[in-house]
Order: structure tokens, then C-alpha cells, then sequence
């Protein structure tokens, strides 16, 4: 069973269970070091990594996905790379629906029949900490709300690793306001890293203005959502947390359905990389709400992107 992200990994001060798995931490931080000197593969097309250091809830893959749209504009042919594991079934599923997805438990094996495939660019999601493959252009996802939370390495914290890590990336895009302090942090570790802004945009949001919402959500960090509602002046009436890529049970499901009166114009909303793990035998009880990725200086980021490919 997937468990929900500790409170204490966002949390400003130091708390016992932070304390408590330091050790593991460090038993963590000895892998990734140990990671570093693997063989690193070059390939003959340019690899685009988009990763994140702060574990869920950075925005990966829609940036994925619209880096995909911009290549594509470029005249490129572009293909995602998502390594497989059976809990990021909904990921897959969204980079399907936006274009040509190679899924291995390999990376490099994916890359390999991208290639074979004909496409001129592999687009990694996720992969930043993958030191098997040789990458043309890194990216570095964060969320301006969440940061780096407490600092620390899983489990006592959220990061994957420490926040030096940054020194490898080639371009920074946080989603959500600009934060002077956090890019003083980040230049502090790489003055020569690009740093972008982004943003979400609801698509077709009115269709819920009259509506009473109950939300849920098994993303990241499921407040973002919530406040994305919020934000957007929606009439939230209660709100649902689940773990990140939560399987929803029946039992999960009809619960959410009880929540609400649909005679009474209230509705269940959650995201579209929820929905899609919902049973279809219940699907018509939910709704989603569909997002774009805003980039902000857009024309500079593709520039940057074109000198990297």
C-alpha cells in the first residue's frame, strides 16, 4: 500500500521522524554517490532529460509534453522515454496521448528502438538521476510552494538528492511565482543554469463555475490542485487526499461518491492523471479538470532548446 507524503518532509524545522531516518538518508546519498561513476552511453541523436530533485509534484510531465509539442514545431521527430514501473501506469498513459512513447524497464533499451524507430529525438521523463545515459540537454523541475522542503534526502526528506545537484542541469523551470531567494539558492550551486517560470492553465474551466465541488486527488502534492480550484474562484465543498499514483479502490470510489448530492449540483473533480486510474465502471460518477503548462519567456526557452538539439 503507497503511503501519503509525510507532513514533516515540507516542514521548516527539523522533526523527530526527520531525525529518526537520517541514517537511511545517509545509507541513500552513499548509493547515488556510488551511482555517479557508472558508464555513461552516448547515443547519436540528442537526449532531452526532464527530472526533478524534490520527489513528485514538480510538473515533469507536462513539461515533457510540451517540450514534445516544441520539437515537434522545430520540424524534429521527437519520442518520449518513460522507464516502466507498474505504478506510473497513468504517466504512460498521458505521454501516449500527446505522441510515440518507448517504455522499458531499460532506458537505454528504449532508446535503442526509438532510434530504430526512426525518431531524432528521445525525450526523457524523469531520468535526471540515471547516470547511464549521456544527456544533451538537462532540465530540473521544482515547485515554488514545496521547494525542497526540509532540505533533506529521503526518507527524512523529499529530495532524491541534495540540492548540489543542480550543478548537472543546463535549464531550472519552477512552476509557479518567482522567487528571488530560491534563485539566489540556485545560482549559489550553478550560475550558469537557466532559470524559467511556469504556470498551470485550466482549459475550459467555466463549465464548473456553478458547480459545488467535491476534490480529490492522488498526485504529488495534492494541495497544489486544490489551490489551483481556489485560485480559479470554484465553490470547493470538500477536498481529498490520496497517496501519489494511488490505485483507487472500489471502496475509495464509493466512498468519493458519497460525498456528495448530485440533485444538490455538487460534483466529484479531480485531475486527469487521476482520473485515468479510476475503474471505468465508475468513471461517469467523476469529472477531470484539464490543464496546459504555461511557460513563461517562452520564445527563450525554445530558443535554449534549439541550440541543445
Amino acid at each position: 500500500m503507497k503511503l501519503k507524503k509525510p507532513k514533516f518532509w515540507d516542514s521548516s524545522r527539523f522533526s523527530f521522524w526527520a531525525i529518526l531516518f537520517f541514517p537511511i538518508s545517509i545509507l541513500f546519498l552513499l548509493f547515488s554517490f556510488i551511482n555517479k561513476y557508472k558508464i555513461s552511453k552516448k547515443f547519436p541523436i540528442p537526449i532531452i532529460c526532464v527530472g526533478n530533485i524534490y520527489v513528485g509534484g514538480t510538473g515533469k510531465t507536462p513539461l515533457a509534453s510540451e517540450i514534445f509539442k516544441i520539437t515537434k514545431s522545430l520540424g524534429k521527430n521527437p519520442a518520449f522515454v518513460k522507464k516502466y514501473y507498474d505504478y506510473l501506469k497513468d504517466e504512460i498513459t498521458m505521454l501516449k496521448k500527446v505522441g510515440t512513447t518507448f517504455v522499458s524497464k531499460s532506458r537505454k533499451e528504449a532508446i535503442e528502438s526509438l532510434i530504430k524507430n526512426k525518431n531524432d529525438i528521445a525525450i526523457l521523463d524523469d531520468g535526471f538521476q540515471d547516470y547511464t545515459i549521456k544527456k544533451n540537454f538537462s532540465v530540473v523541475c521544482f515547485n515554488q510552494k514545496q521547494w525542497i522542503g526540509n532540505g533533506l534526502v529521503i526518507p527524512s526528506g523529499p529530495l532524491r538528492e541534495r540540492i548540489t545537484a543542480v550543478n548537472r542541469s543546463d535549464c531550472i523551470v519552477i512552476n509557479g511565482e518567482r522567487n528571488i531567494k530560491i534563485e539566489d539558492q540556485i545560482y549559489n550551486k550553478n550560475k550558469n543554469v537557466k532559470i524559467f517560470y511556469s504556470k498551470y492553465k485550466p482549459v475550459d474551466i467555466n463549465r464548473f463555475k456553478d458547480k459545488q465541488i467535491y476534490a480529490f486527488s492522488g498526485i504529488g502534492n495534492p494541495s497544489n490542485f486544490f489551490d489551483l480550484l481556489k485560485e480559479n474562484n470554484l465553490n470547493l465543498i470538500g477536498t481529498n487526499s490520496f497517496p501519489d499514483h494511488c490505485h483507487f479502490t472500489v471502496s475509495d470510489l464509493e466512498m468519493l461518491i458519497k460525498k456528495i448530492n448530485s440533485e444538490k449540483n455538487q460534483i466529484l473533480l479531480t485531475t486527469e492523471k487521476d482520473y485515468f486510474r479510476i475503474h471505468d465502471n465508475f468513471k461517469t460518477h467523476f469529472q477531470y479538470l484539464k490543464i496546459e503548462l504555461e511557460i513563461k519567456n517562452k520564445d527563450n526557452f525554445i530558443e535554449l532548446i534549439k541550440k541543445n538539439i
